[in-house]
């Protein structure tokens, strides 16, 4: 399963889950990478976020190395990690979010 599909089942995931958030950590090139998924809708708080909704949300090179699960919505400083760090794909096979 590739990087861009992993994004896109957690997004389907995630429509149904509208208390939790997903963020997925890695790196483009050498740059640190962060995406955030809440509630079916993925941005990234490192990089820029195209506007095109049909087009990846991951810039070329993107490798997706860690993932977590959080409370939502996400509160500055008062973060709730429910599950993780751990593998992308991991997370996704979760049974319970």
């Amino acid at each position: 399963m590739t990087d861009v599909e992993l994004v896109s089942q957690l997004e389907e995931r995630s429509r149904s889950h509208g208390d939790r958030v997903v963020r997925l950590m890695g790196v483009v090139g050498a740059e640190p990478f962060e995406l955030l998924i809440f509630r079916g809708f993925s941005s990234s708080t490192t990089h820029p976020t195209r506007f095109d909704p049909d087009a990846s949300v991951l810039p070329d090179g993107t490798v997706l190395d860690r993932a977590e699960l959080l409370m939502g919505p996400i509160m500055p400083g008062d973060e709730h990690v429910l599950a993780g760090p751990m593998s992308p794909t991991e997370l996704l096979t979760q049974a319970s979010w």
